[in-house]
């Protein structure tokens, strides 16, 4: 049994059709699931090297790209029955489908057999990895700040918060104050939730547009820049407002410079400036200014009489500017589409494509930036019946592993954006 998984008969995929269909597997089998006691990629090479091309016949049901169930399939016969290797988004199944049980073969015999089998092969391996293109897959820094904003408002809207409708007025009178300490806790508590979103939200907002207008350089640059770090890192370290006035000078696709005086630009520029204050925590009266009050000797002599509202829920809502939150994400994303219409065709779709990804990826010898994996990666798991099992099931779990597909949602070939 030492050599059982070296020596396999490659079978071609008419003969497992008719294996299959001709009911000549028994259902005494087994099947093994791998994560990194082996890596993928020294499996598939070994197998290629050794074997060819995948020759399952889940090799015919996937989709001409990486948004698959089940990337690749080996199918080999041996003296027991059917055995399959399979490449999966998240493991690496070995389906021995059979009379496997009870002959002594094990998960540890395959990953020793199969790991001395390599060294054997080395050459050969390492020949056909030079085919094997390496990408390294990153956080698309826009996408991840846009999630964080959309969720944040979606929390928002989840507290309903409407200071117009909910302002609860000042007890007038011994009546009024039955109930008010509790309306009172539950409300602030409410505002100071959405107080607590709006911060965020202005402080992430201007990050979102400078994301956007840095993943735009990256995409965009043009090759001297980029091939030179030091260069790309002390371009990537200007100001934003210089930035994205040399955006024209610096990236291959704009059609015209842009004008930083248009409206787009200087709203972008007053949400900046606004968010540095917020964020530096900048002692600014005249912006953080909520009214006089006249003291004699220390006696105060109020200029006008505010409420418990005026003084608590409404200044904190003023102090984040609660009122105008969403003008100044339309504002933003107004800038983004106004920074886009700057660009040509073939420059516009790659960046318009590249925004929706949450992740990319770079390769790592053109550096040429693609789109891997899809964001939504499905999987499932195939299992054997026992021998009590009703022959109905045992066929229809058959025919499962060999139609089993991905329904594909997006475009994930790994091509240059």
């Amino acid at each position: 049994m030492k050599d059982f998984f070296i020596n396999l008969e490659v079978l071609h995929p008419k003969c497992i059709i008719n294996i299959v269909k001709g009911g000549l597997l028994s259902s005494n089998g087994m099947k093994w699931e791998f994560t990194n006691e082996i890596k993928a990629v020294d499996l598939y090479c070994y197998f290629h090297s050794k074997y060819g091309k995948p020759n399952g016949l889940l090799n015919f049901a996937k989709s001409d790209t990486s948004d698959n169930l089940i990337h690749w399939e080996w199918a080999f016969a041996t003296e027991h029955g059917l055995l399959s290797i399979l490449g999966m988004n998240f493991r690496t199944e070995v389906l021995l489908r059979g009379d496997y049980q009870g002959k002594g073969i094990t998960k540890e015999m395959f990953l020793s057999q199969i790991k001395s089998d390599m060294d054997k092969y080395g050459k050969a391996i390492s020949a056909f990895r030079k085919n094997i293109e390496t990408w390294t897959q990153f956080v698309n820094p826009y996408q991840r700040i846009k999630k964080a904003v959309d969720q944040n408002f979606a929390q928002l809207d989840a507290l309903d918060v409407d200071p117009q409708r909910d302002r609860i007025h000042h007890p007038k009178n011994s009546q009024d104050t039955i109930g008010f300490e509790s309306t009172w806790r539950a409300t602030s508590a409410r505002y100071s939730a959405a107080v607590g979103l709006v911060f965020g939200l202005r402080a992430m907002l201007p990050v979102m547009a400078e994301s956007f207008v840095n993943l735009l350089f990256y995409l965009r640059a043009r090759p001297e820049i980029k091939s030179n770090p030091t260069l790309f890192k002390r371009m990537n370290r200007l100001n934003i407002d210089i930035r994205i006035q040399t955006l024209h000078l610096n990236c291959i696709g704009f059609k015209k410079p842009l004008d930083y005086s248009s409206p787009e630009c200087k709203a972008f520029n007053s949400i900046i400036n606004e968010r540095n204050d917020l964020l530096h925590g900048n002692v600014e009266v005249n912006k953080l200014s909520i009214g006089e009050i006249y003291f004699h000797d220390k006696t105060p002599l109020f200029k006008q009489y505010d409420d418990f509202w005026s003084l608590t829920i409404g200044t904190s809502m003023d102090s984040v500017r609660f009122a105008t939150i969403r003008e100044d994400f339309q504002a933003i994303e107004t800038f983004i589409e106004h920074v886009i219409q700057h660009l040509d065709e073939t420059a516009e779709e790659e960046v318009r494509f590249a925004l929706d990804q949450s992740l990319l990826g770079e390769n790592n010898k053109t550096g040429g930036i693609g789109f891997l994996l899809p964001e939504n990666m499905a999987d499932f798991h195939l299992k054997f019946k026992s021998d009590d099992t009703d022959p109905s099931e045992q066929k229809a779990d058959l025919a499962a592993h060999a139609g089993a597909t991905a329904e594909p949602n997006s475009t994930t070939d790994p091509d240059q954006l």
